[in-house]
C-alpha cells in the first residue's frame, strides 16, 4: 500500500466521532439518567446527573464538531452535494444533517445559554418531574440518532434505493 488514503481516514474519523457522540448519549440514556432516578434523594438525582453529564458535555461537544467537520469533508470529496435534492433515496443524509443540526444547537447554543437556566429554575420547583422530562428528551434523542445512524450505516452500503 502506497500513498495517503484521504477518503478512508476522513470516513474513519467520522465514524470514530459519531461512535463517541451517540454512544454517549446511549450510555446517558439507558444508564446514567436510570442509575440517578434510582436515588431516593431528589437532590441528589440532579446533583449527580449535572456532575457526570458535565462531564460529559466537553467530549460531546467535541465530537460533534468532528462529526460534522469530517461528515462535511466527505460530502465534497466524494462529491455528493446532489443527493440533498433527492430526500427519497437519500433520506440517511438529511437525517445526519438534521441530527448533527440540533445537537451543534443544543450542545452550543441552548444548554448553555438557556437551557441551564431553566433546569435549575425547574429543578427548584419540580425536582422529579424535571429528571422525567430530561430522561424523556434523552430517549427521544437517542432513538432518533439511532434510526439516522442505522439509516446512515445501510444506506452508506447501497441499501435504501427505492428510485
Amino acid at each position: 500500500m502506497n500513498g495517503f488514503n484521504d477518503f478512508a481516514i476522513a470516513r474513519a474519523v467520522h465514524v470514530f466521532a459519531v461512535l463517541i457522540w451517540i454512544g454517549g448519549v446511549a450510555f446517558v440514556t439507558l444508564v446514567l439518567l436510570p442509575a440517578c432516578r434510582s436515588l431516593a434523594e431528589p437532590q441528589a438525582q440532579l446533583d449527580l446527573f449535572e456532575r457526570i453529564e458535565h462531564r460529559f458535555a466537553g467530549i460531546a461537544r467535541h465530537s460533534v464538531l468532528l462529526a460534522g467537520a469530517s461528515g462535511l469533508w466527505l460530502v465534497w470529496r466524494l462529491g455528493v452535494w446532489d443527493r440533498f435534492t433527492d430526500p427519497l433515496n437519500w433520506w440517511w443524509m438529511h437525517g445526519m444533517v438534521v441530527v448533527w443540526t440540533l445537537f451543534a444547537v443544543m450542545l452550543f447554543i441552548l444548554e448553555p445559554f438557556v437551557l441551564d437556566k431553566l433546569f435549575k429554575a425547574a429543578a427548584q420547583r419540580d425536582p422529579l418531574g424535571t429528571m422525567a422530562r430530561i430522561q424523556r428528551l434523552h430517549q427521544v434523542l437517542l432513538t432518533v440518532s439511532l434510526i439516522v445512524v442505522l439509516g446512515a450505516v445501510a444506506g452508506s452500503h447501497g441499501g435504501w434505493r427505492f428510485g
